[in-house]
């Protein structure tokens, strides 16, 4: 009898230690999740802080910790900059970059 509670009183712990692991990472790499307006926020603070001009007309969305980057910007290098800095920002997870070279009005932003 005595194996019997033991077995389920070890059972139970198991259960209860990998439920518990399964919550605290928040599904992300190396910390607590970030809220998507957060991330939005300092990805877009990152963009306009930098000195490489257009990227604060950058469009920024972030859904699930994967940030959305749209609008147009001046050549390659700047949208490649601009995808390294959203990187940068803790909690993202992964970046698309929707950003189109050349000059001209910037296109209705659409994930």
């Amino acid at each position: 009898m005595n194996r019997i509670i033991y077995l389920i009183m070890a059972g139970t712990l198991v259960l209860a230690v990998t439920a518990g692991c399964q919550t605290m990472g928040g599904g992300q790499r190396g910390g607590p999740q970030v809220a998507d307006e957060e991330i939005m926020g300092n990805v877009k603070s990152k963009l306009v802080a930098e000195p490489v001009s257009g990227l604060s007309l950058v469009d920024v969305l972030a859904e699930n910790g994967t940030v959305y980057l749209h609008g147009q910007v001046q050549s390659p290098e700047v949208k490649a900059r601009a995808e390294e800095l959203a990187w940068q920002v803790a909690g993202v997870k992964d970046v698309v970059n929707n950003l189109q070279i050349g000059a001209g009005s910037q296109p209705s932003f659409s994930p």
